[in-house]
């Protein structure tokens, strides 16, 4: 048994230069203990190869796997997996299947999908994995005792640092799942699958999905409730597909075997929900799904001058219609300071006026008292005659 895994190792296709360069000999602080060689644990746990869950990725499929060790300064040892796939959505497959067994041995919230690492992460008892942009990464403790959740992240972290972002997002299928927000943390996603068998092994209508490739799937739970949402890249091969399986369907109610609570096609999507209440809640959780048709022209888009022209007078009635926003609310503001400013100063001559002292009785004129009409006139106030010289 040893010299067979040190043969599966050597026959295993040598890592890619990409992947070795994202394992340096010095990592923060732990240092790499060996050399990055090739790895095939993951195909051995049925995650990669023609073996895997779903068949998720072919055996042919272009990706590079190394895996390398690495010692902590506390001497704690950790086994680093890396993948490097050709889409950032396969390597987000790879997580939510690794996901998925960690769930199915636990029993319990552990294995849930977050963001603790990467673009997403999964952390378990003496082990993370997540993934960013097209790379995968798996960091495991070696021993029990090294099994501090702090080295663990730590170390994945810096490997992160590494990696370009990509995408930098989760698969757009997913966002079209009910609830998506909830939801994300236990899906299970298959890039370019072949088989749904493996997401629910006692439902025969599955059989009846196959894109040899061609589509992407995504299923979660809501409950006891299964849902299973489909992509098929053209509406042609959605259109076929949907014809099987509404024929299926009634072949197996007739044989008496189990069928879908309910199933609709939804543009190009198939949406299959299982194990619901009744037929009507399914329904609801059907109705919740939204396809957004995206039409991408082979050539040149020949209403592109049509969308130029739309484009500029929508742009010009933009403008036109911010100046006059703009015109109104200067306008506005000004006459309104301009009215503060004039009755504050209307008021304080108002009580200037009523605090001084009058002069005259012509209104508050001065007047001048040159004819000497006035008797209250104190005559040793007065300028004398003058006299000559």
């Amino acid at each position: 048994m040893f010299l067979l895994a040190l043969s599966s190792t050597a026959l295993a296709k040598p890592p890619s230069e990409e992947v070795i360069q994202l394992l340096p000999k010095e990592l923060g602080g732990f240092r790499l203990d060996g050399v990055v060689r090739p790895s095939d644990v993951l195909a051995r746990e049925g995650v990669l190869g023609p073996t895997a869950a779903g068949q998720t990725l072919e055996g042919d499929r272009d990706y590079s796997v190394a895996e390398a060790d690495y010692v902590s300064g506390q001497n704690s040892r950790f086994l680093v997996e890396v993948v490097r796939f050709p889409r950032d959505s396969d390597a987000y497959s790879i997580l939510t299947v690794t996901a998925r067994s960690a769930r199915d041995q636990a029993r319990n919230e552990v294995g849930q999908i977050t963001k603790e690492v990467g673009t997403a992460s999964v952390i378990s008892p003496g082990r993370i994995a997540f993934f960013k942009g097209r790379v995968f990464v798996r960091v495991t403790a070696r021993e029990p005792a090294d099994q501090d959740p702090n080295n663990l992240t730590t170390l994945a972290r810096l490997i992160s640092d590494r990696i370009e972002k990509g995408e930098a997002d989760i698969p757009v299928l997913v966002k079209h799942l009910p609830q998506w927000e909830e939801a994300q943390g236990r899906v299970v996603y298959l890039a370019g699958f072949r088989s749904l068998r493996a997401v629910l092994q006692d439902q025969p209508i599955l059989d009846s999905v196959s894109s040899e490739g061609d589509a992407d799937a995504v299923a979660a739970h809501y409950g006891p409730t299964q849902f299973i949402l489909v992509e098929y890249n053209t509406p042609q091969l959605a259109g076929d597909n949907d014809r099987t399986i509404l024929a299926k369907i009634g072949e197996l109610r007739a044989q008496g075997q189990p069928v879908p609570s309910a199933y609709r096609r939804v543009g190009n999507y198939s949406v299959f929900v299982f194990n619901a209440a009744d037929e009507q809640a399914a329904k609801v959780l059907i109705d919740q799904v939204e396809y957004e048709q995206i039409v991408q022209w082979l050539g040149d888009n020949p209403y592109m001058l049509e969308k130029a022209q739309r484009e500029y007078y929508e742009t010009t009635a933009g403008v036109l219609v911010a100046v006059v926003k703009a015109s109104g609310l200067s306008l506005l503001v000004c006459l309104a300071a301009g009215g503060f400013l004039g009755a504050l100063l209307f008021n304080r001559r108002r009580a200037q006026q009523r605090h001084a002292e009058a002069f005259s009785d012509a209104g508050g004129m001065l007047r001048l008292n040159i004819d000497e009409i006035n008797p209250q006139t104190d005559p040793g106030k007065l300028v004398g005659p003058g006299t000559r010289a």
